[in-house]
């Protein structure tokens, strides 16, 4: 692979080679795909353009402070100086004006050699207007020339620098696949094969397509479809995004089809991936806002995937700041919960419970123990219920004031919750008497975020017992609503209330 180019194709050059194969064959197709994909995660070049911009407005603003402190006559910062403004204009507007010279673009950032004249260029007209704006302000004597033309070079260093290391790193991501949307179509037939072709013939698209799932068989939907292998049905599916890394998944069936997109839609929605519809060779046509574009390829949005771009990496900041601060704060209180659980019976201290987290992947949840240590539920196959008698006398304290579920603090340092999200369930947690994937329709759509310490339903009022169906239809009807309408705002939200709703013990036992 040319480093120096964004990839555009899948990531295993063997499995667009495989030719059509025996429907028996599926499964060894699909656990090689699996083993082949990077693990890495798929890394936003939006969010690299954003992170760029700033890191290049700060550089050329913190050059010219440094410039300037460094001569013992200027006052940068002094309360008459017009020295600050004048870097702060130049931080805001750089990023802008290299925007208009699309200097911010994955194919710029991966060479920098072949950009670097266009940069040069925006800085110099940049500094061409600043210059002007000092004569024609008559403020000449106010500013240093020596200072100025320092600035300029200094500034065009660190740009050059800064343009350097980060396309080390991108080229890097770009090596690992991380750059690349890992795609399944949904569907073959020709429209997979018209779409594979507009793939190959559009330009700067980040989109590598893995392979094709549908339920049709081979005289239908050919096993292989210009090298693309087809993986197996709609149903294996599921379980195929689950493990690997895939970013989309593209329906190519034509809108008239509409029973059929609907049944396929029920099934795909609680993954946490992009859905599209493909729209490149459907005869209805909308206006052009109405799609969106990969390249020359049109779509139409059916689902997005919650917290995507800047959404994850604000709620990790978030998660982490204020995990931190919490286990400091409430050390004291953790080390008294745990003393008081030795004394009260015989056991360890905490408790780890298995239970389905972000795309029903099973972690380990950390609790403090709340039951005679032989009495111990694992799986929570048997809900707690009013004075039930595995719960100990400390395990019903702090069971009813949640003290409980404070080591789950570690579980959010370790990037296995949030501190807000649905709460966690056990694998064999029951609600009537049934799974709770058996109750309510759609139910694995909870995990298409990390679960949380605390979330929506816990502080609606949805918090403790789910003995029956319409406490769990409830409980998740609160988290879609979280998962839809994320945002920091909500989670600070959450959280301040999330005190409150725990005096509030009625159903918690």
């Amino acid at each position: 692979m040319n480093h120096d180019n964004l990839a555009r194709v899948a990531p295993s050059d063997v499995l667009a080679r495989i030719m059509p194969v025996p429907a028996v064959e599926s499964e060894t197709l699909r656990e090689r795909t699996i083993a082949e994909l990077p693990p890495a995660p798929f890394i936003s070049t939006r969010v690299i353009s954003s992170i760029v911009r700033s890191v290049e407005g700060l550089l050329v603003g913190l050059t010219g402070l440094g410039i300037a402190w460094t001569n013992p006559t200027l006052s940068p910062l002094s309360a008459d100086s017009h020295y600050v403004l004048l870097m702060i204009a130049a931080a805001v507007a750089l990023p802008a004006l290299a925007n208009v010279f699309g200097l911010y673009s994955i194919q710029s950032l991966l060479r920098p050699a072949a950009h670097v004249t266009r940069l040069s260029a925006a800085w110099t007209l940049l500094f061409a207007v600043i210059i002007t704006a000092v004569f024609l302000s008559k403020a000449g004597d106010s500013y240093s020339r020596a200072w100025l033309s320092v600035w300029y070079m200094g500034g065009l260093a660190m740009l050059i620098i800064s343009r350097v290391a980060t396309a080390f790193l991108v080229r890097r991501w770009n090596r690992n696949g991380q750059l690349n949307r890992h795609a399944v179509l949904v569907g073959g037939g020709k429209p997979a094969a018209d779409l594979i072709g507009a793939f190959d013939a559009s330009r700067d698209t980040d989109i590598a397509v893995v392979g094709i799932f549908d339920d049709r068989d081979n005289q239908r939907s050919p096993a292989s479809i210009d090298g693309m292998a087809k993986l197996g049905n709609v149903s294996e599916l599921i379980d195929f995004v689950r493990r690997a890394r895939i970013d989309m998944l593209i329906v190519t069936l034509p809108l008239a089809a509409e029973e059929r997109l609907l049944q396929i839609l029920k099934k795909l929605w609680v993954l946490p991936v992009d859905i599209r519809l493909s729209a490149y060779a459907q005869k209805l046509h909308y206006r052009p806002r109405a799609y969106s574009w990969i390249g020359n390829v049109p779509f139409l949005d059916v689902f997005d995937k919650p917290l995507g771009d800047w959404g994850s990496i604000l709620k990790t900041i978030e998660d982490k700041v204020i995990a931190v601060a919490a286990l400091v704060l409430l050390s004291p209180v953790m080390a008294l919960v745990a003393l008081a659980i030795k004394l009260d019976s015989k056991g360890p201290v905490l408790f780890t419970q298995k239970r389905y987290g972000f795309n029903n992947e099973l972690i380990g949840v950390y609790k403090f123990r709340s039951m005679y240590h032989e009495m111990g539920d694992a799986t929570a196959s048997k809900l707690v219920i009013k004075g039930d008698p595995r719960v100990t006398r400390v395990g019903r304290f702090i069971r009813k004031t949640s003290l409980d579920e404070l080591p789950q603090l570690f579980n959010v340092l370790k990037g296995q919750l949030s501190l807000v999200g649905p709460r966690p369930h056990a694998t064999k947690a029951k609600a009537a008497d049934q799974l709770y994937n058996d109750v309510v329709d759609g139910y694995f759509a909870r995990h298409r975020v990390k679960p949380g310490i605390t979330g929506w339903a816990q502080v609606n009022g949805w918090r403790g017992e789910t003995d029956t169906t319409e406490k769990l239809q409830r409980r998740v009807e609160h988290d879609l609503y979280y998962i839809e309408n994320w945002s920091i705002a909500l989670d600070l939200y959450i959280l301040w209330r999330t005190p409150i709703s725990l005096l509030n013990t009625e159903s918690a036992y």
